[in-house]
């Protein structure tokens, strides 16, 4: 997605990937095959291209470094990476910029955890402080009966770990945030999601929030991408609570699932942006295109081949967009595309996206 926005701008994207069959594969002109985890690998994709992007955050940090050392430009930085990485980190310097999140501790032994989960009361959430995401590298102990084994679970011991009190949210918010490179903001609608098995599988936007909230989430996304020193389209999630407070949950240092719907709902998607960002070009409006947006995930349900079955019924829904990923295997909960819906409301944008998406299916025996 990243690669058809800068296509439209006259820029050709070069890829490294571990595996020539992933989607980016017919969408560009150069692939490279290899370890992006590799500072020589990445150091020769720097040379054939004018600007390093990540479309995910776990490219090993030093890697980057070794190739900003050597003159090439890399956005998001190096930095802004090893920070975000860290859950951690990034937690501490949220909290370093005064911004809203949950309590949370570092924990390097099943006896810490035993008494920071004393100290912030049950419910907490245990996590990894690194490459976890939909859910993965999470475990709720809901009781000290649990600790134990939220802490084999997440090998306790061998993984750095951390604790987080747990958020009785009303809502899931999110923003995508993009930032150039120099310091122009460009703020996306507040967005609800809502989960199914902690992967997303909708997004509505714009959310169904009071208007001094959305701009209060706003300030508070815009204000945590520029403590991280992000340059380009930044995820930025967030807990609403019953009493009104709006927690940052967690940074997404790339364009984020909760941003797609943007392709066909905002005047310049959240992918446009990142080009334009990490090229430092002006960035575009991020106005919705109609009332209201929705997008619906599309999630594997079994595991076995990517291809979809119904595609031709989703295609057959007025006013819905179809996005497939190409994406070869079917795994239960893995994102193989997505179908965006404009509507005069949230209700009736969600109704569309939902009727294509529920055509479609995927994991048919490989």
């Amino acid at each position: 997605m990243i690669a058809h926005a800068a296509s439209q701008l006259g820029c050709e994207t070069v890829v490294l990937e571990r595996s020539a069959s992933v989607p980016a594969a017919g969408s560009v002109g150069r692939f490279l095959v290899g370890d992006w985890n590799d500072p020589v690998l990445v150091g020769q994709l720097a040379q054939q291209v004018d600007v390093v992007t990540l479309e995910n955050e776990f490219v090993d940090a030093e890697a980057l470094r070794a190739v900003e050392a050597t003159g090439h430009l890399v956005f998001p930085t190096a930095a802004s990476i090893a920070l975000t990485q860290d859950k951690l980190r990034q937690k501490q310097v949220l909290v370093a910029a005064g911004l809203p999140v949950a309590e949370f501790r570092a924990v390097a032994s099943l006896e810490q955890l035993e008494a920071v989960a004393q100290e912030l009361a049950y419910p907490v959430v245990l996590k990894t402080r690194r490459n976890g995401y939909d859910g993965k590298g999470n475990f709720t102990i809901r009781a000290a009966g649990q600790l134990e084994e939220g802490w084999r679970a997440l090998g306790g011991g061998r993984q750095e770990l951390m604790v987080e009190a747990f958020v009785p949210f009303v809502r899931e918010l999110a923003v995508i945030v993009t930032r150039g490179r120099n310091g122009e903001t460009a703020i996306y609608p507040v967005v609800e999601s809502t989960q199914r098995n902690h992967v997303c599988e909708v997004v509505v936007a714009p959310a169904a929030v009071a208007v001094e909230l959305a701009e209060r989430a706003g300030a508070v996304a815009q204000c945590a991408v520029a403590a991280a020193g992000g340059i380009g389209s930044f995820g930025v999630e967030m807990f609403l609570t019953v009493d009104g407070r709006i927690l940052v949950n967690e940074l997404a240092p790339r364009v984020h699932n909760s941003g797609h719907y943007t392709i066909e709902g905002c005047e310049c998607s959240q992918f446009e942006n990142h080009v334009r960002a990490v090229l430092g070009w002006p960035l575009g409006r991020t106005r919705l295109l109609a009332p209201a947006v929705a997008m619906v995930n599309l999630l594997g349900s079994a595991r076995g081949s990517g291809k979809p079955r119904g595609l031709t019924a989703a295609l057959a829904v007025p006013g819905a967009h179809i996005h497939l990923y190409g994406k070869a295997t079917s795994e239960v909960g893995r994102k193989l595309g997505h179908v965006t819906a404009l509507g005069a409301d949230q209700a009736e944008a969600l109704a569309l996206a939902r009727r294509a998406a529920d055509a479609i299916q995927f994991g048919d025996p490989l």
